[in-house]
Formats: C-alpha cells, structure tokens, sequence
C-alpha cells in the first residue's frame, strides 16, 4: 500500500483549487473529502463537525454511504471519532472495529473497513470537527499520512471559522463554532454591557495558508525563529522586562521555549507538509494550545501563556510588524478581551466607546479591576480560554455583578440583558435622587461618604454623586499612565487641578504605593521572590527619599490655599512612620526658608495594611492625624492570601470575625486617641460589608463613585446602635464560625435594610 499518491504538498494545491470554485458549501466539502481520499489512496474519507450541543454530525464523506451525511452523529468522548474529539489528539489504529472504544453506526456502512486515522479539526485549541480517513487493510497510516491530514485539517478549520458551513446545519442547530456560550469568571467591575469583542491583542489574520515555495517558507521560519532567540537573549542581557510587569525568570522561560529542539522541529515539519511559515506557527501552537487547555496542573496551564506569547511573537516577526501597533480604534459598543491588562493599557482606550472588560487573569482586588470600577465599566476576570473562545466582532454580553459573559447571546438571552440594563440604569437614576439626601442613618449618626479615585476623570464624581471629598486619591497612578517619571511642574499642576476640582471638599493623597504588582515602566527594580511583600510603597520612599522628597515637595506647593491630608502607605512599624514624617518636616522648612506660601492645613495619616501595625495601634494613633484603612492588602496579609491569586479570591471571607475583629481593633483606638478613621479598601463599598464597618464603629468609608448610591440607600434605612450591638453579639458568641454573612444578611433582611 502506498503511503499517499502525490504528497501532503500536491493535496493543499489540489484544495486550494477546490475552495475557490464557486459551488455550494456542500458541493465543496465533497469534493474536500473525495480529494483528500485520492491523494492519501483511502477507501474512506469523512468530514465530522462539532455541533452546539456537543455533537458530531457527519457533514461530508466519501466512501460511506451519502444517506448517512447530517444523520450520523455521536456525542464527544462517544466511539472513535467522539473520542479524538474529546482528546484533541490524532488516532491511529489498524483494527478500528476491535478498539474499546469503537461504536458501531449501521447507517454509514464502515463495518467492512478495519484501519482508521483520524484527526481534530482546531482552531486556537478548541475542536471544531473530525477528520477521518479508512481502509479495509489492516494498516498503520504513516507519520508523513498523519501529518498530512494534520494540516488538511487546519485548512477544514478555516472553512468553519469563516462561517461558510453555517447554512449545513439542520434546523435547530448550530455548528459549535458559533454556538451561544454562557461563561463564569469573577466579578471585577458591576453593571451590564452589550456590545462586541475587540481583543486587546488581536491575534495574527493569517490570510494565506498554503505555500508556493516550500523552501522559500523554510529559510524565512529558519530566519524569524533565529531573529527570535537573538532578541529574547537581548532581552535577558539588559535586564529588561516584558509588558512592564514580568520578571526576569518569566524572560528564561521564554528562552527556553524558543531554544527547544522539539518546538523548532515540529514547525519545520509543518512547513514542510506544504503551509507557509505563519499557518505552521499557527497549526504548532493550535496542537499546543488543545494539550494544555487538557491539563490539570496549574504549572502546565500556565505555560500556555508562554507559549501563546512566544508563538505571537514569532508571527509578528514573519509578518515584519511590531509587537506593539498601538491602541487599536474602538468601535462604539466595544467589549474588551484580554489574557491579562495593566491599568495603564485600560486607560489607553477610548472610555466613550467602552461597554465592557473581560479578562483571562485578574481578581476582584487586582489594579486593573480598581480602574475598571472607577471608569465605571462592567468587568468580568478569571474566565478561563475567553481569548480562545472568541473572536473579534462576536457579540458578547458582560454582566459584573453576576460574573456572566454570554458569547454570541441568543436573540432572547440578549432581550433579557437588555432589559436588565435598562432596570440598571432605572435603578441608578434613583441612587442620584439621593445625591443630596444626608447620610445620615435612622438614629441621627452620620457617615461620611467619600470617594476613592486616582485620575482626572474621576473627580467630576465628586459632585455627581455628592461625596463628602476625596478619601483616597491614588497618585500613582498618574505616574504608571506616564512613560516617564512626572517632573515638579508636572505633579505640582496635577495635584492643584486634583485640589481645585474638588471645591474645598478634603483630598487624601497617599503617596507613591509602587512595587508589587504596580511596575513603573521607566523605574528598575531588582528581582524578588515575592514582590507583595517586597520592596515597595513607604520602603521605596525611605530607602529613596529624593523620590518622596520630591513627590511631598510638590504636594506642599500645589496645596498652597487649600486643606492639605497625605497618607503613607504600607507602614509597617511606628518608626516608619515617624521617619516619614521627618522628610516632610525637611520639605516644609525648605519651603519656608525660600519664602513659598504653605498650605492652611497639613495632616498626615497612615494606611493601616499590614497585620503588624495592629499591635502598635494605640501607638501610631497617638502619632498620626488620621488613619486609614487598605482593607485590600490588609486582609491578604491577614490570611496569607495573594489577592491576585483567583484559588485564594474567594477563600476568606472579610466577614469573618478574625477580619471583623482586626477592623474593631483600628476603630476602637481611633474613638482613644480622638481621630478620624477612614476605611478606603474595596470593602467598604458593598452595601452589606459598609452596614457591617458601621456596626463596627467605623463612621467614614470612601468607595468607587458607583457604590455611593447603593451605600446611601443602605445606611439611611440603618439604625447604626441597632448594627453595632448585633456585631457585638455575633463576635462573642462566633464560636470559630468561618463566616458571619448569613447572619449579618439575616438582619438586614429582617429589618428591610437594602443590601
């Protein structure tokens, strides 16, 4: 038997042919199959697509019998060709019918063939059909053969991609390629948005798959690979880093990727087999791609990431374009896609046309979800493949309340949402009714409701929503939105613009919190095991003190005529505290002695997040004119809990009391040293979590601009004495219970508090 007629090479000529006759979609996949069998000289070759339902549906064949075309069909994991469907990975068996697996289908008459290959039809991992060959000999298909119909397959999947097959489907189904998906992730950002997906780095178009000159395609594969390893090595000798966020190891493990033998062979074999340099990039990485998305240890998922990202590189370097084209333009009604975004990038983006954010990473506490929320854009994180998933130009829906994205939404999936967007946005007229109503609960206790913001756009929130002032002004990310470091004029007429926006109302600055997770795309740092709990905030400022210096200078002149409160963040210990305050001593002096005007005022606080602080409370209190609490951080040092880590989001409760009692302890020495205490985290914008900060003693929260209505309405229908010896209760009587929402939800419930 010989292993194929002409060549993998003749056979993708041959269907370059066929795919540009002007014949149905049916004519053409016939002629597809009775071409693919002639050259690889089978009996048998059939065409399965993958179905909504989860179905594989016989569409096209050439040796069976035709009646069996769009009656045969098999769920995944169900006979041979189900079984390669739910593996991803080809099947080669020489007495198919004597395989465990092997389901016998009396319609298409396979009984008398006995050898069997077959195939996935992927595109960016996800199986889209079948492809299958057959003989009546009992034979092994040759790894040339395999290869073959490997890429054969990859043209069968473009043909479904580009939607041709959609008329074949019987009525009421549809090909899984464009099936209505309904996915989970983690809330990131409330509200709804409709719109259609813009991917954030939108994958390469590869618009020619098959190649004229296969020797011509493996020099340029050769070329762009070798470019690749020689710009990956630049990379690691300079120290740079990627995205401005990864580290140097994230770096070697690109190196290692690009250097393997086997990743390097298998896309020279693929240009071989007759594609060009890009489609055997994209055919590699789509083989990948299904063997990952398989795994079950986070390691292995991990390096898909790596792969994916090295595999996009090199497509970029075939096609001579720059990884980074700039921002692409928005259309209105855009959803964006991502594996993961800094804040910066969000920011690029045209807010006017933005109707939502979906991301691969990222948690409910991450930087990206902070901005998000304070743009006021539906996000939704952690949804797992959404970069695979979908394509640019799908309709998708994005609810952030629910975690729920809905991809390419059936008419009546998308009149519900539509409908829900509208109670929405009844339901936030009626928050702005209570723009001017005090906030104030039902036994007379006020709370002061601020805001917590960090860009220009965000201070028009101020008097759109009636927030008391500005409890957390987040200036770094003025500097991370910058690619380069802010000079003084440029900070001084930023935090007086901050300052005057406000209209007398008070601004908190906190100073630089930088390190971690928030890079500065022009400022080095050395490597760390564990950034989180690195070198980062107030250590950078004391350990550098010409950048606090400078950044306080600016501050002092900028508040002059004003109300000036600045916050530090990340003290640890009393003495971090008291050093800090010697450089602002310095700064103040220095201005006096140059004759500068000073602000009326200056108040200086501390952000209580890390767990030590707690056992000199009384301490700092003594010290500080104000404190205020990073409830983000404080819980994640709490509990040992990486709040970018999506295993640990959902781990611990804040309502917990070991969390409840840490709070209590900040508010009681607060009420002893008669200062004010603010809670400025994400916890205190959710109204059950803000009813409870209340019962707690806390009478100052600050939130995104979206949660002041939902706060308001909560507390004005709260008797806070009532609250506060309900949490009494609860924390005596815990009895080392993980959680105390129920009961808390409980209460509000029975008092018809809006939560």
């Amino acid at each position: 038997m010989r292993s194929s007629l002409g060549g993998p090479r003749v056979l993708l000529r041959r269907l370059r042919e066929v795919m540009a006759e002007p014949v149905s979609a049916q004519a053409r996949l016939d002629k597809i199959v009775t071409v693919i069998a002639a050259n690889m000289v089978a009996e048998v070759c059939s065409f399965y697509v993958m179905r909504a339902d989860n179905t594989l549906e016989l569409f096209a064949t050439e040796g069976l019998k035709r009646e069996a075309v769009h009656m045969t069909t098999m769920k995944a994991g169900e006979g041979l060709v189900g079984l390669i469907a739910h593996q991803a990975e080809p099947l080669n068996v020489q007495d198919a019918q004597h395989h465990p697996a092997f389901s016998y289908r009396p319609e298409t008459g396979e009984e008398i063939y006995q050898s069997f290959l077959g195939v996935p039809v992927l595109r960016s991992g996800n199986t889209l059909g079948v492809l299958v060959v057959q003989n009546r000999a009992h034979r092994l298909y040759t790894d040339e053969e395999v290869e073959a119909l490997q890429t054969t397959a990859m043209v069968l999947a473009e043909i479904i991609a580009a939607g041709e097959l959609k008329s074949l489907a019987r009525p009421g189904t549809d090909i899984a390629f464009t099936r209505s998906l309904a996915l989970t992730g983690q809330p990131l950002s409330d509200g709804v948005g409709l719109g259609y997906a813009v991917m954030h780095e939108p994958r390469v178009v590869i618009s020619n798959l098959i190649a004229d000159d296969t020797a011509k395609e493996q020099k340029r594969i050769d070329e762009a690979v070798a470019d690749l390893r020689a710009s990956i090595d630049q990379l690691v000798d300079r120290g740079d880093v990627l995205h401005g966020g990864e580290h140097r190891e994230v770096l070697e493990t690109y190196r290692m990727f690009a250097n393997d033998p086997g990743w390097t062979r298998r896309l020279r074999e693929a240009v071989q087999t007759g594609l060009t340099a890009e489609a055997a990039v994209e055919r590699v990485q789509s083989d990948n791609r299904a063997r990952m998305l398989r795994q079950t240890d986070p390691y292995l998922r991990e390096r898909l990431h790596d792969l994916d990202e090295l595999a996009n590189r090199l497509l970029h370097r075939l096609l001579g374009r720059d990884m980074i084209d700039g921002r692409v333009i928005l259309p209105d009604n855009a959803i964006l896609i991502a594996r993961s975004m800094g804040p910066a990038a969000l920011l690029d983006y045209d807010r006017s046309k933005l109707r939502g954010l979906v991301l691969e990473e990222g948690g409910p506490t991450s930087h990206i979800a902070i901005v998000a929320r304070a743009l006021g854009i539906p996000a939704v994180g952690t949804v797992e493949n959404i970069t695979g998933l979908v394509e640019a130009g799908d309709a998708i829906i994005v609810d952030g309340g629910a975690a729920q994205v809905q991809v390419r939404p059936q008419s009546d999936i998308e009149d519900a949402y539509k409908e829900k967007a509208r109670l929405r946005a009844r339901r936030q007229e009626q928050y702005r009714s209570l723009r001017d109503v005090p906030s104030v609960t039902k036994d007379g206790v006020p709370i002061t409701l601020n805001l917590n913001a960090g860009l220009l756009i965000d201070l028009p929130h101020i008097e759109d929503t009636g927030a008391a002032g500005i409890g957390l002004f987040r200036t770094e990310l003025q500097f991370m939105v910058s690619t380069r470091m802010p000079n003084a004029n440029e900070q001084i007429a930023f935090y007086r613009t901050v300052l005057d926006a406000a209209h007398k109302k008070p601004v908190t600055f906190r100073t630089l919190d930088i390190g971690g997770d928030k890079i500065l795309p022009y400022m080095r740092t050395g490597e760390e095991e564990n950034p989180a709990l690195g070198w980062r905030a107030i250590r950078i400022g004391l350990d550098r003190p010409g950048l606090l210096r400078a950044q306080l200078r600016a501050m002092l002149k900028a508040a002059k005529g004003h109300d000036l409160r600045v916050m530090f963040p990340m003290v640890a210990t009393v003495d971090e505290f008291d050093r800090a305050k010697v450089i602002v001593e310095r700064e103040i002096n220095h201005l006096e002695r140059y004759g500068h005007d000073l602000p009326n005022s200056i108040k200086l606080g501390v952000m209580v997040e890390v767990p030590s602080l707690l056992f000199e409370i009384d301490e700092i209190s003594q010290r500080a004119d104000f404190l205020s609490v990073g409830s983000n951080d404080l819980m994640q040092f709490l509990f040992a809990a990486d709040r970018e880590n999506p295993m640990m989001a959902a781990r611990f409760d804040p309502l917990s009391p070991a969390c409840l009692r840490a709070l209590k302890k900040i508010a009681d020495a607060g009420t002893r040293a008669g200062i004010p205490v603010t809670l400025c985290g994400e916890l205190g914008g959710r109204p059950i979590e803000a009813m409870t900060l209340i019962g707690l003693g806390y009478r100052s929260l600050s939130m995104s601009p979206a949660s002041i209505g939902p706060v308001k309405a909560m507390l004005i229908e709260l008797k806070a004495a009532g609250i506060a010896d309900h949490i009494d209760t609860l924390l005596d009587k815990s009895n080392g219970a993980p959680s105390l929402r129920p009961h808390i939800e409980s209460f509000a419930q029975a008092h018809g508090i809006p939560v």
